[in-house]
Order: structure tokens, then C-alpha cells, then sequence
């Protein structure tokens, strides 16, 4: 069973790979990727242990289904793995973002200010997502221009 997620995960990856970034492969820190997003681009930063990756699936399918909404919002999803995350980002996450690490899965919407503006404890529909980008000051502003 689990050779399949990780076949699974592997070509989900490889399809999202517009959209998903690998903080573990890059040697800025997680708040350093962060801090560049800052005023350009919202972020969804999804987290899941290594026995829930299941979650983070589903979280990518639902939004590779709704790649033109993502786009039009300025959505960047970065995508964490319990077993990945270096310790100073993993203390980063539990002292700003509240990380629990005993939590299967948790997603940030992070707006363009660098905000936290939604906490979510599982998948959340792409719909209600949207609807979370669409009724923000920014984003309202941006749709008028």
C-alpha cells in the first residue's frame, strides 16, 4: 500500500508541478520563500505527516482540476511532508504558524501580505477556497482592474 502513494504522489507531482514547490530541495528557508512571496503572490501552504500523505492528494488533485482559478488568483501551493521539513522550518511553522505536529494534515491560505488568512484541518473544497482570495480587499481590488 504504500508503494502505491508514493507511485501516486510521484505522478500527481510530476503533473502539478506548475503549481507545487519542493521546500525540501531548495536551500532558502521556508520563511525566506515566504518573505519573497510577500506582496506578489498568495500561498497554500499544505502540511501533512508522512502517514496522511493521502490528504495532501487530494488537496493537489482537487486543485489541479481548477488550474485556470488557481492562476487567476495568484495561488502558489507549496507542499510539506512531516518527514522533509528541516527542524528550523519545522520550528518556524510551530512558532508562527501554530503547527501541531501531531496533526495529519493542515493547510494556510497566506495572502499577498503575508497574512494568515484561513487555517484549514482538512481538504478544503477549491470552491470555498475561492470564495475565501475572492472576498479579500486585494483580490477585490485586483478583479476591478
Amino acid at each position: 500500500m504504500r508503494g502505491y502513494w508514493l507511485i501516486s504522489l510521484t505522478i500527481l507531482l510530476m503533473g502539478l508541478t506548475f503549481v507545487m514547490e519542493s521546500v525540501a530541495n531548495q536551500q532558502k528557508s521556508l520563511k525566506a520563500i515566504l518573505t519573497e512571496k510577500k506582496d506578489h503572490r498568495r500561498v497554500l501552504l499544505i502540511y501533512s505527516r508522512d502517514d496522511a500523505q493521502h490528504y495532501s492528494l487530494q488537496q493537489q488533485e482537487a486543485l489541479n482540476e481548477e488550474r485556470a482559478g488557481v492562476d487567476e488568483r495568484d495561488l502558489d501551493v507549496i507542499v510539506l511532508i512531516a518527514s522533509l521539513v528541516m527542524e528550523p522550518d519545522r520550528q518556524f511553522l510551530m512558532h508562527d504558524y501554530k503547527l501541531n505536529p501531531a496533526d495529519n494534515f493542515v493547510a494556510w491560505l497566506i495572502g499577498k501580505d503575508g497574512g494568515i488568512k484561513q487555517t484549514y484541518h482538512k481538504p478544503v473544497d477549491v470552491k470555498e477556497l475561492f470564495r475565501t482570495i475572492d472576498s479579500m480587499p486585494m483580490r477585490k481590488q485586483e478583479s476591478k482592474q
